[in-house]
């Protein structure tokens, strides 16, 4: 009797939680079937993908939609460097694989924060203001050379700030969550709040790091210092931040970040005094979204060959550990 012919492996499924403009998959005909899935799919499609590509960072569908038992994805990707807004208890104890975008940021973000640390010392939307006033107004502005930085979070994010910080004459403190060579652990960020004049939020949102600049760190800062964030929006406690700039107990702040986004219309951060918002666009410069698909691409052409994948979440942890 003769055997069955066997027919051809089944392709793996990579399934895309959408948004616009959708990844340039191209490279994976062939290779994979692609399938895409909205908020209101994700859960139903979930169990029959074997990669899960979170291109929508901004959509908490991930924790919604997880299975508990049964099929899910063997590697899930999110084009993000932050993971909390797919990290839930099933997924975090299960043994798919989290990955994410670690390496496409550090640079842009690091180049945003010198732009705003430069904007706030020179500043420059008083400038702009006068200038639409017709105003000339003879003013002198701050040296940033031989300032003080003090900036949380000791990824590679961190690391690019401050070595761009540095770049400037600025002296910069890197504290992580643990102390080691060239880091502050968490026991000696008050001591250093206390004495900074640019404190900059990078840090992964955690138990640990959530609502971690409230009153009283604030309250700890110099009058003269300037805050910004960069990391995660629940990182801050707004409306201590809030207070914190109307009393005049740190000069400024700048946020890329918040904790509801978008904000309303209606939101009072629009008009607090020395605050400069923007619409959680740090890392994004052009070509950004390529850079993320291309990188996506990379990570499956190993995933693919069985190796290992480098930026692997500790999912308990929420980041990628350190070295």
């Amino acid at each position: 009797m003769t055997a069955p012919e066997s027919g051809p492996p089944s392709l793996p499924t990579v399934l895309v939680l959408d948004a616009d403009p959708l990844p340039r998959l191209g490279r994976l005909t062939g290779r994979a079937r692609i399938e895409h899935a909205d908020e209101s799919t994700l859960a139903e499609r979930l169990p029959s993908a074997d990669v899960l590509l979170v291109w929508d960072f901004t959509s908490h569908a991930v924790r919604r939609a997880w299975p508990g038992e049964g099929p899910r994805p063997r590697w899930v990707h999110t084009a993000s460097a932050g993971v909390d807004h797919l990290m839930c208890p099933e997924l975090a104890i299960s043994d798919t694989v989290v990955t994410n975008a670690r390496g496409v940021f550090d640079q842009p973000i690091a180049e945003y924060v010198a732009a705003l640390v430069l904007t706030m010392a020179k500043d420059l939307p008083r400038t702009w203001e006068l200038q639409g006033q017709r105003t000339w107004r003879h003013r002198e502005s701050m040296r940033v050379a031989g300032t003080r930085a003090c900036v949380v979070g000791s990824g590679p994010i961190g690391r690019a700030i401050v070595a761009t910080l540095e770049a400037l004459g600025i002296g910069a403190a890197l504290v992580g969550r643990t102390a080691r060579t060239g880091v502050h652990g968490p026991e000696d960020l008050d001591l250093l709040l206390a004495r900074a004049d640019w404190v900059i939020s990078v840090a992964p949102l955690t138990e640990q790091t959530y609502g971690m600049f409230d009153a009283r760190r604030f309250g700890l800062m110099r009058p003269s210092a300037r805050f910004i964030n960069v990391g995660r929006g629940q990182l801050v406690v707004e409306d201590a931040l809030v207070e914190a700039l109307s009393r005049r107990w740190i000069a400024g702040a700048a946020l890329d970040v918040f904790e509801h986004e978008p904000l309303t219309p209606g939101s009072p951060l629009w008009q607090v005094p020395n605050l400069i918002v923007s619409p959680h666009m740090s890392g994004d410069t052009i070509g950004w979204r390529e850079e993320l698909g291309t990188q996506f691409l990379e990570l499956y052409d190993l995933w693919e060959a069985g190796r290992s994948l480098p930026n692997v979440v500790d999912k308990a942890r929420g980041y990628v550990p350190g070295h």
